[in-house]
């Protein structure tokens, strides 16, 4: 009986482990490259002057941002400005997001269970804007040379 020749499969072993070792450290470097990144994405925006409620947006993840500007106050000290983030389901009130008086801008974050909210406005005074965006979680890689 005539023996096996055995070298052959050895030599594609070795090449096999060497491709899979090359792989992984390769790999690796891009997977390390890569970091945690959050993407807002628009919800609505609203503009106006005195009080008003928002038609009903939903959110996925619960995390919103709030970017809101208030100008033209009719007499310096005259102007307020307040956001009130409720719940669509319950109409309940969840959070007073922004509480401000005369002319400003700012950036509001809350954290909330994800669902449908809407924004109650109150206003006296000014114009104001406002932006619902919500966070959303992801992944940055490299940045092409």
């Amino acid at each position: 009986m005539e023996q096996p020749d055995c070298r052959a499969p050895r030599w594609s072993i070795l090449v096999l482990i060497g491709v899979a070792l090359l792989n992984a450290s390769c790999g690796g470097a891009a997977d390390a490259a890569r970091t945690p990144a959050v993407v807002w994405r628009k919800l609505g925006s609203w503009s106006g002057r005195g009080p008003m409620q928002t038609e009903p947006f939903i959110s996925d993840t619960g995390s919103l941002r709030l970017r809101w500007e208030t100008r033209n106050e009719a007499a310096p000290g005259t102007g307020i400005f307040r956001v009130t983030v409720h719940s669509d389901v319950s109409g309940r009130a969840l959070v007073l997001a922004v509480d401000a008086r005369g002319v400003g801008r700012d950036i509001t974050y809350v954290s909330e269970d994800p669902r449908s909210f809407f924004l109650a406005v109150e206003s006296a005074n000014l114009d104001w804007t406002v932006a619902a965006e919500e966070g959303v979680a992801a992944t940055a890689g490299p940045v092409a040379k």
